[in-house]
This record gives C-alpha cells, structure tokens and sequence, in this order.
C-alpha cells in the first residue's frame, strides 16, 4: 500500500519561534518502513520526495501520488534508489537491477513502471530521493565498486568518515539529483563538520545503522541561531536551503545525503566554522 503526506517550506524567521514539537512537525520524518508499506513525503523545498519501501512477500509498485499530477510517478521526476537492508531487486519496465546493503540505483526519468521486492528472509529496505528532472538520462546500478570514495576527517575530531558519491554527477549522469552515503568509523560521531550551507540547493539525511539504544542529535537552523532534533535509528530530516545539516550520536553510524536544487556542483558549499556556530 501507498501512503503519503505533504510537507511546506519554512521561513527561518518562522522557525526562530517553533518549539521542540513543531520543528519536529515540520523537519522529522519519524517512519520510513513499514511492511509491505511505501511510504512518501512530498516536501516543497525544491519539490523533493522522501521517501521507504519495505516489501516483504509482496512485490510494490511504485505508483503516482495525486501532487503529481500524472500518469506515472517518474513521468516528469528522476529517481535515486539505496537499499539499506536485506538483498533485493528493483525492476524498471522490466529491467531488473538486483541491489545488496549500501548499493545503489538511479532511474530516469520517463520509466513506466517501478517494482520492488525482497530476494530474502531478511526484507530489503530500499530508501528513495525524487526530484522533478526535464532531462531523461539512462537508468545506472552503482555499488561502492563504481562511487567516487573519499575519507575524511580525523580521530581528534572525531569525525573520520568515508563518503561515497553513489548517484553524483561525476559517477553517473543525473538532472538534479544526486544522493551519496557516508560512513562513520568506530569512536567518531560528528558528520558534515565543519557545518555548511548551500542557498542553491536544499537536503535531506536519512540516519540508519545507529546501535539500538543509541541516538543521533542533528542540528539544524542558520549557523548563527541552530536548533536541534534528536533521531533514532531508520529516520529522516528535510534541511532547507539556508540550514546548516550536521550531526553527533552517541556511537558511531552511518546517514545517506541526497539533495536538489540549481546546480551538481558537489562542493558548492559555504563553510560555517565550528567556532562561529551559535
């Protein structure tokens, strides 16, 4: 089954005044997965969906949502696909691209029909980014074989890390959309610090492999008034454009990025130095 929610965009002379229920309100997406469930959220910051697809037995079809406004779902969107669960297979008009943990898929625009299922016990998890996209470019399995990988960070820090750009333009041919999967090494906890901004694009962090029990704090707001949401394991968040996105948990983790927005310009950031945070 299909279920799906709206989200708007907020100002951030709004937002200065939320307390802790409305910013998760408006920024926390609690629930991804539910069996044999897709689950969508349909955001206007650059009209992104967010979205999980948990099929268990069943195969689920990825259909329209009535925001579309068309036949099909990907008719005018590109679509960027990472499974974070049990080994699957995703089948575009009738291509099937098989997807282990941390592998991932792009299909372009124009695909018809969009199928999902599990190929074991344990069910895939498939976790998915739509952008609207104008430009048709051919669909593309990209495993950690394919991504462009960089480390990052140090142990002082505590922010080593492994970035892998999964679904960027440098790797495979996209319109807007490009998603990546960062990895966090055992005894570091900070993500994307230093913190940054992008007036050009906005974001949105999907926080999975977190050790139960344990919680990631992610912090949000303009660098010079942030505000925080506490997260637990398999949740998202929307970052608008004029956000900072960054993070510490209380172990080591790892969090998939995907953006949209004006340009593929991956380094296209404003650096907030973590002094001058407020």
């Amino acid at each position: 089954m299909i279920h799906f929610s709206f989200r708007y965009a907020t100002n951030p002379s709004d937002v200065v005044g939320y307390d802790t229920q409305k910013i998760r309100a408006n920024f926390l997406i609690e629930k991804l997965f539910t069996p044999e469930d897709i689950n969508l959220i349909y955001s206007m910051y650059d009209r992104y969906i967010v979205g999980g697809i948990m099929p268990v037995k069943e195969n689920l079809k990825l259909e329209t949502i009535p925001y579309l406004k068309s036949e099909n779902f990907l008719d005018r969107r590109e679509l960027g696909i990472i499974n974070v669960g049990g080994k699957g297979t995703v089948s575009v008009d009738g291509e099937v691209f098989e997807l282990s943990k941390k592998e991932a898929l792009y299909v372009g625009s124009g695909a018809k029909e969009v199928i999902f299922s599990s190929s074991e016990e344990n069910p895939a998890l498939f976790y998915i980014n739509s952008a609207p996209a104008h430009s048709h470019f051919p669909n593309k399995k990209v495993t950690k074989e394919n991504a462009e990988i960089v480390h990052l960070g140090e142990d002082k820090y505590a922010n080593k890390r492994i970035i892998n750009k999964l679904i960027v333009n440098s790797v495979v041919p996209t319109c807007q959309l490009q998603m990546g999967l960062t990895e966090l090494l055992p005894g570091n906890i900070w993500n994307t610090m230093p913190a940054h901004t992008h007036n050009r694009r906005m974001e949105a962090y999907f926080y999975f492999d977190l050790e139960e029990g344990q919680t990631i704090c992610h912090f949000m707001g303009e660098p010079q008034n942030t505000r925080h949401i506490f997260m637990q394991n398999h949740q998202a968040v929307l970052s608008p454009e004029w956000s900072i996105h960054s993070g510490a948990g209380t172990s080591n983790y790892s969090f998939i990025w995907g953006m949209a927005g004006e340009n593929l310009d991956y380094s296209d950031m404003d650096i907030c130095p973590p002094n001058e945070l407020r």
